[in-house]
């Protein structure tokens, strides 16, 4: 699959206009199921050292974790969990409910499943 099918979601066709396309796949809305999960992660920004998050809510798409640094939109950032290499995002919100990223390419189902069954929250 290449890049831009991954991260380039169209919405729909009216009157044989193409459809839109979004940069990232987080600006088409909840493209995928979110999971309540609890998995114990690092997380670096460009340029930074790497530092210890909680993720709390993973899909396909992208993720949310409990870092405390203030991150501004556009910001390219890598995830590592256990078992997995890092993965690279882009921060898409910042607020009390920590940071929110999208994936640059989607996560297999199979990985996504894996995590979900070994981590999510009751």
């Amino acid at each position: 699959m290449t890049d831009s099918l991954v991260r380039r979601s169209p919405i729909s066709t009216v009157n044989n206009q193409p459809a839109k396309q979004y940069a990232l796949v987080s600006e088409a809305g909840r493209c995928a199921p979110r999971h309540r999960i609890s998995i114990p992660g690092k997380m670096r920004f460009s340029c930074s050292s790497s530092f210890p998050v909680e993720v709390t809510d993973m899909s396909l798409a992208g993720f949310t974790c409990d870092a405390l640094l203030t991150a501004h939109p556009g910001t390219l950032c890598w995830l590592t969990l256990p078992g997995l290499g890092a993965l690279e995002a882009e921060v898409v919100r910042h607020g009390n409910q920590g940071i929110g990223c999208s994936f640059k390419n989607r996560l297999n189902p199979a990985v996504l499943d894996h995590y979900v069954a070994k981590y999510q929250m009751p």
